[in-house]
């Protein structure tokens, strides 16, 4: 997957609401080394990565590492926008949602809507 994809409104909004539900209710992974950790350990239900990463070899093989668990990944414009999603104050290049809380059914949604 090429993290410069331009992805879905429909997409992005699920995404934002995923990490709203997940926020309030189930756990996160953030930085790049948790998250790595999290998919190499299967733990990770989602992987949400910022497309604005500099240098993007900081989040280069995620895709692949997800593609490989078979674990969706999502890639956001901005590392603000995803650090502020995830309830972080400060900028993200990668999160990993390892417990869904509410957001089991949104996360089902969401990964179904990537394979279309």
């Amino acid at each position: 997957m090429d993290l410069n994809t331009n992805v879905s409104k429909e997409i992005l909004d699920k995404t934002y609401e995923v990490l709203d539900l997940v926020k309030k209710s189930g756990k996160i992974k953030k930085g790049t080394n948790e998250v790595t950790k999290a998919i190499e350990r299967g733990t990770a239900k989602l992987v949400v990565v910022a497309q604005d990463t500099n240098p993007k070899e900081i989040i280069m093989h995620l895709p692949a590492l997800c593609e490989e668990k078979g674990i969706p990944l999502v890639a956001l414009p901005k590392k603000e926008d995803l650090g502020e999603a995830a309830g972080l104050t400060i900028p993200t290049a990668s999160i990993a949602v390892i417990q869904e809380g509410d957001a089991k059914q949104a996360i089902k949604e969401l990964t179904s809507k990537l394979k279309a």
